[in-house]
């Protein structure tokens, strides 16, 4: 992978003045899209490896065909430098190519950002977006070089050869759809699932509608993506988050930020973050998702706003959440110094633009770090219900 940093590094370097050009479409494939593909394992000029312009079952063609064993595992499709890659047509062309020749994956880049399709989901061909990666400077302020190959490494011979991006796509879509099922059968539970619940439970006094109740009451975020949820009034806690106590030992903090109401007119739902974003992302924020609402089942609220997600526990927010292209932003009601051993995606943001909500920003970009964010989630939220020992 050393290869692919020492490239990345040097497209980027270069990358303004490659701008200033308006690369069409061939010059961004010569000086942008072969450097990296070599990087990656890949002969461009081995044509039993990456065969050019691969010809289409309507007659037409795709810029490149990642090969191995001489069977086509990837398709690329290159545009100009400047091309947002938003052309829902040019997607569905590419994606349409793949799954009408039994090849799982394709991609569709300008050289700097790489958008990755699953196309054999049953999906429209914008959903069957699995991740995507940005090589602009800009768009990845927080990430690493080695952390930008990592993200595109998996579209090496190598990694492509072992099936990782195969065994990553068949669980991420996965989960999702048993998320998604999970959703309407808790929703509206059949008698079946009620009836083997209360023979599991032992307990034949359980009646369906409790049952029913206890389940949203646990299954949080029920039906999450299909409707917004209808505002929860909190119940009052021990201690009310507006005279909270404070450990003498603690690090000081901001107040808590109250709920501010949305604009006159204004109506937001989850739509409007999920939309056009990447499965793999989605996943990270479905998981962080039921870890807030799980906090309180009955007295979380979750407010969808213009740029970000709210979470609010009697008219305060423990977490807030923005869905970008490649990860997920978690901002938290905690000063930095109250985190023992921080894990390496937190930062301390209390000197940097954010939400007005704490010092702590979260970047997170895969499912395994979903388990370490959890616990600081808790913090926050306990800090706001003043149940915490560093309250705000």
């Amino acid at each position: 992978m050393n290869k692919l940093i020492a490239t990345i590094e040097l497209i980027r370097g270069k990358l303004e003045t490659l701008r200033r050009h308006s690369l069409k479409e061939t010059p961004t494939r010569t000086i942008v899209v072969d450097p990296l593909l070599e990087a990656m394992g890949w002969d461009v000029r081995d044509p039993e490896e990456v065969q050019l312009e691969y010809p289409t079952i309507d007659g037409k063609s795709v810029d490149y065909a990642l090969m191995i064993n001489r069977k086509p595992v990837l398709l690329v499709e290159a545009k100009a430098l400047d091309d947002p890659l938003d052309d829902v047509k040019a997607i569905t062309q590419v994606v349409g190519y793949a799954a009408n020749g039994g090849i799982v994956w394709c991609a569709l880049t300008n050289g700097i950002r790489w958008k990755v399709y699953r196309s054999v989901e049953k999906c429209p061909a914008p959903d069957k977006l699995m991740f995507e990666v940005s090589l602009d400077p800009r768009e990845a302020q927080d990430m690493s070089v080695h952390e930008l190959a990592k993200g595109l490494w998996r579209l090496s011979r190598e990694q492509m050869a072992e099936g990782t991006l195969d065994t990553l796509g068949e669980q991420t879509f996965t989960d999702g759809k048993v998320r998604k099922a999970l959703n309407q059968v808790v929703a509206d539970p059949p008698a079946a699932l009620l009836k083997a619940i209360r023979k599991a439970a032992k307990d034949e006094a359980l009646k369906p509608q409790r049952i029913r109740e206890s389940l949203a009451r646990i299954w949080p975020g029920v039906a999450a993506g299909e409707a917004p949820p209808a505002p929860i009034t909190a119940r009052p806690t021990q201690r009310s988050p507006k005279t909270p106590a404070r450990s003498q030992a603690g690090p000081k903090t901001r107040k808590p930020r109250r709920v501010v109401p949305p604009k006159h007119g204004t109506h937001y739902d989850e739509s409007r973050h999920t939309s056009g974003k990447p499965q793999e992302v989605l996943e990270i924020y479905r998981a962080i998702d039921r870890a807030c609402l799980s906090m309180s089942p009955e007295s979380i609220e979750k407010q969808y706003r213009n740029n970000r997600i709210n979470y609010c526990f009697s008219n305060f927010i423990f977490c807030v959440l923005r869905i970008r292209k490649s990860k997920v932003d978690v901002w938290l009601t905690l000063p930095y110094a109250a985190i023992s051993n921080p894990p390496s995606f937190a930062r301390d943001v209390s000197n940097l633009g954010h939400w007005r909500l704490g010092d702590v920003q979260l970047a997170v970009r895969a499912l395994s770090q979903v388990d370490e964010a959890i616990p600081l989630i808790r913090q926050s939220f306990e800090s706001v219900a003043g149940t915490g020992t560093h309250t705000a």
